[in-house]
C-alpha cells in the first residue's frame, strides 16, 4: 500500500509541476484567471499523500513498541 502511495504522489507532483507551468503560459497569454486554479486540485491531493507519507514511519514505530 505504500509503495503504491509513493509511486502516486510522485506522478502526481508532476501533474502538478506540468499545471504550475501552464499556469505561466496563461499568465503570459492573457487568458481568463480561473487557469491560474488547475494548480490547487492536484496540490491538496499532493498535500493529503505527503501528510500520509510523513506520518508513516511514526505510526509504525508506534505499532512495533
Amino acid at each position: 500500500m505504500s509503495r503504491k502511495i509513493r509511486q502516486y504522489h510522485r506522478w502526481l507532483s508532476i501533474v502538478f509541476t506540468a499545471t504550475v507551468v501552464v499556469g505561466f503560459l496563461v499568465a503570459a497569454l492573457d487568458l481568463p484567471e480561473w487557469l491560474f486554479f488547475l494548480p490547487l486540485p492536484p496540490l491538496f491531493l499532493l498535500m493529503f499523500s505527503g501528510l500520509y507519507l510523513f506520518a508513516l514511519p511514526y505510526r509504525r514505530r508506534k505499532l512495533t513498541v
